[in-house]
């Protein structure tokens, strides 16, 4: 029995009881009407008087108007660029543009031309899938009977797109279902027609040669669909 309650025995007891003394201190003691984590992290974000706060009408911040007024006079910008000092192209852009807030008539051109360019060279091509998906249905059936004749004859065109040196608006408008911006395309291309058996019945290969069209894109500003459609084309003279 001495021998239990030797001296170190005794000191470890007591370390013991010190220790859980302070981890009592610290940690408390459980009730067993605790609050979870989640509901004192909610607590501490919920203020006294604030719980059922909400903002019906938060202050907009200066720079929203600011950016506003900016946006607007970009627009302005690009309409009277675009125009070229056509007051009917310049109506037609901001008709379109308070229809459909998310117009931006320098992003519609510079699509545009970017639609030009794989248009004339899908059709040189045959490339029947690209057309489908920037032409009416009207547009592309008339692209689609051209092709279908070339290669019944067994014609192939070697085709190359140099450039657009001009590009401009001739008409912009806007009505209950569509709106339509017609535009004339001079590009610079390099074609060269041949028959099945290579030899050049159209064109020169080895020639730029400048090309007119006059375009029409349309698109419903109230779909969610932002693409535009080819919907009217003639060759300009």
């Amino acid at each position: 029995m001495d021998d239990f309650f030797d001296i170190p025995t005794l000191i470890a007891i007591g370390v013991a009881i010190v220790v859980l003394f302070r981890l009592r201190q610290v940690l408390g003691t459980r009730t067993g009407r605790e609050r979870t984590p989640l509901q004192r992290r909610e607590a501490a974000v919920a203020k006294p008087g604030e719980e059922n706060v909400v903002q019906m009408r938060p202050r907009a911040p200066t720079e929203n108007n600011e950016d506003a007024e900016r946006a607007q006079r970009k627009l302005e910008t690009e309409i009277t660029q675009l125009a070229g000092g056509n007051e009917p192209v310049a109506s037609g852009l901001k008709a379109i543009a308070d229809a459909d807030p998310g117009f931006s008539p320098k992003s519609f051109m510079e699509g545009a031309k970017a639609a030009y360019e794989m248009i004339v060279t899908a059709f040189a091509q045959g490339d029947r899938g690209t057309l489908k998906n920037l032409l009416d249905k009207d547009v592309y059936d008339g692209f689609e009977r051209v092709i279908k004749d070339r290669e019944t004859a067994g014609r192939k065109v070697d085709f190359t797109f140099v450039g657009l040196p001009k590009v401009e608006i001739s008409e912009a408008e806007v009505d209950k279902r569509a709106a339509n911006v017609t535009i004339r395309f001079y590009a610079e291309v390099v074609s060269a027609t041949r028959d099945k058996d290579g030899t050049l019945i159209e064109g020169n290969a080895d020639q730029v040669t400048n090309i007119a069209d006059e375009w029409t894109f349309s698109r419903n500003p109230k779909s969610r669909d932002p693409n535009w459609k080819l919907v009217a084309t003639s060759q300009l003279e």
